[in-house]
């Protein structure tokens, strides 16, 4: 082995860049974020050969001043931290002082800066193996303009494994889009090849703002969202979640900011994924442009050279917070409120429909139809010897019938004013014995009846299982479980919890449990295995919602055999009655596999089938 000697600074910043320049985009992402940082209110992109050639960025920024310009491109020099007080309160985007030096060891770098205060400005270059820094007066407006030429030329080993001219602008264009999500009060113009490919002028007003996301997302994803605004227990989150029926075949469509910093973070993706839950299509992806707004010094950025990641102090109270405020608004959204926000306003004349019988409204109704062994007397899972969920099944059987046909008959009440018109408005009709017709103040509505009926029955079963509470099941034999001894620890921390959802766990060891109870509804499950799947989250994300999704999907199954079938035929009271309902229930817009249940044409829609009007 040769002997240990220091390396030159050029080649000790070529090893650093390779932790933060893996292509163009990582450079755009460095260049930009210290715009950010310098207060720029327009940014200017420049690219050419996909950002091999030439990246070019100018902005307006406070610039910075000639004496401080040798320091620049130097590595570990910043104006943003100056001990660890400000690192544990980190409040920009860049604070490493690294980028510009390992940006310039691999690359030819000229920075021109004119700083506020100050008549002339000046340019740096590093040349040499030593990098040193060559400082040269120039002509430029104030701020800064940062050009970088033939990335990777003196490292062919980095720049070999670069893509096509279209891959690495896709990744750059990609970066820029992030950084104009993340501050929509700066102006962003990128060109590439000569040719201008994305303008945005700044956003002052919410309306700009979702002109902006618009154009970064699509419209479609404007027209298709929902828009967030809670804060609690110093934590505010706001943006934008797409509906569920807006749901991507992969998650290319998922933004979200902590303080402005654009992150990926596992426990963010799995409360998102837990709010979609019971909403989404299966193999789906959510889309949302969500920001977390936080106490800088609650997180901690500098857990990943790119700053990609972040670690939290609470996890899991931002992990809850995400999770509860993400599902109530999905909760909340009722057929009538998607009508009035996507369609204009519009007032044909509607008589109301007969009165309609209240399929769920009241304590008992008239079944729609038969419940297909749906909790019928000598059905598994409901015996009457007092197993889990017998409250829940009597429950079942008063709001769903029988199948006997018997039930009390509820009328549902018209509308108060002549000329009020429900959201999803009055049926008239019904297809093939699937789809109900009705006709609202904008137009058409089509339902998929089971799949509204599903949903609704399926609501009103967790409802009742939350009433009725779960009912555990004592093991003849006692399942003994080998686990770590960290997991033995997290499952007696948590074991109250555990109580609640049906479980009853013993230590028997450092490293061995005994599951002696488990909730009756999960008998079947491998039990074993759930628990050690739950302490697995349990430890990475300070929550679990596996055995409530086990719970759930035994539910699901339940509503679909006891909901209306297709082929069945409805009266239109019946039918009116499943509308009024659907206008009532949480999450009625989808199925409880996320397909949706209704869909609006609005008359202009009609219109322009038909070529009205032309």
């Amino acid at each position: 082995m040769s002997r240990i000697q220091l390396l030159s600074p050029r080649l000790a910043n070529q090893i650093a860049a390779g932790e933060v320049v893996e292509r163009p985009a990582s450079v755009i992402k460095e260049l930009l974020e210290n715009s950010l940082d310098a207060g720029a209110s327009r940014i200017d992109i420049d690219t050419e050969q996909g950002g091999v050639k030439l990246l070019r960025v100018r902005d307006d920024g406070r610039g910075i001043v000639s004496d401080d310009l040798p320091l620049a491109l130097s590595r570990h020099a910043t104006s943003k931290i100056r001990d660890l007080d400000d690192l544990e309160r980190v409040a920009t985007l860049g604070f490493r002082g690294e980028a510009l030096a390992s940006v310039s060891s691999v690359s030819r770098l000229t920075l021109t800066s004119c700083a506020e205060g100050e008549d002339q400005a000046w340019q740096v270059e590093t040349e040499g193996r030593e990098m040193s820094p060559n400082v040269q007066p120039a002509a430029h407006p104030r701020g800064t303009t940062v050009e970088v030429r033939d990335l990777f030329f003196n490292t062919p080993a980095r720049r070999k494994f670069l893509r096509t001219e279209k891959t690495e602008f896709g990744h750059l264009e990609e970066v820029v889009k992030r950084l104009a999500l993340s501050r929509f009060d700066v102006a962003f113009n990128l060109r590439h090849n000569g040719r201008s490919v994305l303008g945005l002028r700044p956003a002052h007003t919410e309306q700009e703002a979702r002109r902006r996301v618009g154009s970064v997302c699509g419209p479609a994803f404007v027209e298709q969202s929902l828009t967030i605004d809670a804060e609690r227990s110093g934590l505010r989150l706001w943006g934008w979640v797409g509906l569920p029926t807006f749901s991507r075949s992969q998650a290319d469509l998922q933004y979200f900011f902590v303080n402005g910093r654009m992150i990926k973070d596992k426990l963010v993706a799995h409360a998102v994924r837990q709010a979609y839950r019971d909403v989404l299509f299966n193999g789906r992806h959510p889309t949302f442009v969500l920001f977390l707004e936080v106490d800088p010094a609650v997180v901690d950025v500098n857990v990943h050279p790119t700053k990609h990641e972040v670690r939290f102090r609470d996890g899991r109270m931002v992990h809850d917070f995400l999770f509860s405020t993400l599902y109530r608004a999905l909760a909340e959204q009722r057929p009538g409120e998607r009508v009035d926000d996507q369609l204009p306003p519009a007032s044909p004349d509607i008589q109301p429909a007969p009165a309609s019988i209240g399929v769920f409204s009241g304590q008992a109704s008239m079944p729609l139809a038969e419940p297909q062994g749906s909790w019928t007397a000598g059905s598994d899972l409901a015996r009457p010897s007092g197993q889990a969920l017998a409250g829940a099944a009597q429950t079942y059987a008063a709001l769903y019938g029988t199948g006997s046909g018997t039930g009390a008959v509820t009328q549902s009440k018209p509308p108060e004013q002549e000329g009020e018109v429900p959201p999803l408005g009055y049926a008239v009709a019904q297809l093939h014995g699937v789809y109900i017709l009705a006709e609202n103040a904008h137009g058409l509505v089509v339902v998929d009846m089971h799949a509204a009926h599903e949903r609704i029955t399926y609501e009103r079963l967790k409802l009742a299982m939350d009433q009725e509470g779960l009912r555990s099941q004592p093991l003849l034999v006692p399942e003994s479980v080998a686990l770590s001894q960290r997991e033995v620890d997290c499952a007696e921390e948590h074991a109250a919890w555990f109580t609640h959802l049906g479980f009853a766990l013993q230590r028997m060891g450092p490293e061995s449990l005994a599951i002696r109870e488990l909730p009756a509804l999960l008998r079947q499950a491998d039990a074993v295995q759930l628990v050690r799947d739950v302490l697995t989250d349990l430890m990475e994300y300070g929550t679990s919602d596996r055995i409530q999704a086990h719970l759930n999907e035994l539910l699901a199954t339940m509503a679909c055999h006891g909901s209306v079938r297709a082929n069945r035929r409805l009266t239109l009271a019946e039918m009116n009655g499943l509308l009024r309902d659907m206008e009532q229930t949480e999450r009625s817009g989808q199925c409880n596999h996320g397909r949706p249940t209704w869909t609006q044409m609005s008359m202009t829609e009609l219109d322009k089938l038909f070529l009205r009007g032309r």
